[in-house]
């Protein structure tokens, strides 16, 4: 494929999956992120969380791996535009790329513990007997 020319819908399937294994394989957080998110959706599941609140869950959780996704994306780019050598302005964009994730990551928290909290205090009585 070239610059100019696209390739088939089987190719840029083939491509965005070895981009998320490329992603898996050399991106840790990303990594930890994947399993918090698997065990954030069993979790509301076993407090039997309603599909809306599932919703707002997944789309969160897509939101933070994007995000970490576009920050990947960001370091790799300047890294190879800058050959690896210091930049103030590499590291600068570096910084801001990463404070994205860290912004999105602690409002999924936030809002993760909003909808936990509320499931949590409705089953507390059960479990308190």
């Amino acid at each position: 494929m070239t610059k100019f020319k696209s390739g088939s819908l089987k190719e840029s399937m083939e491509n965005a999956i070895h981009g998320l294994k490329l992603a898996v394989s050399s991106q840790r957080n990303f990594v930890i992120e994947i399993f918090i998110s698997v065990f954030v959706l069993f979790a509301a599941m076993a407090l039997r969380f309603t599909i809306t609140d599932i919703c707002i869950l997944i789309v969160m959780i897509a939101i933070v791996l994007v995000c970490e996704l576009v920050n990947s994306v960001i370091e790799f780019t300047l890294d190879a535009v800058y050959k690896n050598n210091y930049s103030r302005l590499v590291e600068m964009a570096k910084d801001i790329s990463a404070g994205m994730v860290l912004m999105v990551a602690c409002i999924s928290v936030l809002l993760g513990t909003l909808l936990f909290g509320s499931y949590i205090l409705k089953y507390l009585p059960v479990l308190m007997k």
